[in-house]
């Protein structure tokens, strides 16, 4: 694993805790990074990974903001009532995080909420694309780990399914614009797999499945944005294995 000695994980329900970090605090210019600013969007999930990955790409010279959101997330428009609500929370949050924090990477991570169709789906990830080009940002599209399909999310299987298919069509026909990252490389493809170290409630991650996609996403982004990542031991015991949405989850 990469370096974090942590294991344990209990249950909690669909909410994993977000803190929202300051620009200031984390938008570091260091020489590896070359002052790169990383703008951090998608779920609860999204969430209980941001804080290792705050960790690791500030040890890299990196900004971070992390900008996930719990119960929420989703750019994907034209889906359900509740959806389409949470949508247009997270593109009223975006037009401020770039405001303020002005990123240079806008990293989404497929959620649990983009529902809709394929088309609605596409037409979405792309207005993210034009809405990151504008800002001067490049984007990148990260999937999903694997996680349980529970009577809440049952209904909305099919377009779980097939929204990173959607993300990868507009990375492929983007001209190089967006970058779409298969994290079934990572994860594999079973959420009650060894490999895809979901907390037990099948959902969200534990601080050592947080810190292996730490590791790996930074090492994703420092091959595609040209700085070193900082190695596990600078950043993976560090003071984010305490906070509190892990101690929510029941992770020890």
């Amino acid at each position: 694993m990469a370096g974090a000695v942590l294991t344990g994980c209990g249950t909690v329900d669909g909410g994993g805790g977000a803190a929202k970090t300051d620009p200031g605090e984390s938008a570091q210019q260091g020489p590896q990074g070359k002052g790169k600013r990383v703008l951090w969007m998608g779920d609860s999930i999204a969430g209980a990974e941001a804080p290792p990955l705050e960790a690791a790409l500030k040890a890299s010279g990196v900004g971070f903001k992390n900008a996930a959101s719990d119960g929420g997330g989703t750019v994907v428009e034209g889906g359900d009532r509740m959806a389409g609500q949470i949508a247009e929370s997270t593109w009223k949050d975006l037009a401020k995080n770039i405001k303020s924090f002005r990123p240079d990477v806008i990293a989404y991570q497929v959620t649990t909420y983009d529902w809709g169709s394929a088309d609605q789906q596409r037409a979405s990830y792309e207005k993210l694309a034009r809405t990151a080009q504008r800002a001067g940002a490049e984007l990148v599209i990260v999937s999903a780990p694997p996680f349980k399909i529970d009577d809440f999310y049952k209904k909305y299987e099919s377009a779980i399914a097939s929204a990173p298919k959607a993300a990868k069509q507009v990375a492929d026909r983007s001209g190089g614009k967006v970058r779409f990252v298969d994290a079934s490389a990572l994860w594999g493809t079973d959420p009650k797999a060894g490999k895809a170290q979901r907390a037990s409630d099948g959902i969200h991650s534990c601080q050592q499945g947080s810190a292996a996609f730490a590791k790996w996403f930074t090492q994703q982004l420092g091959k595609t944005y040209g700085f070193t990542p900082a190695t596990p031991k600078k950043w993976a015991t560090g003071s984010w294995t305490g906070d509190e949405r892990y101690g929510k989850l029941g992770c020890r």
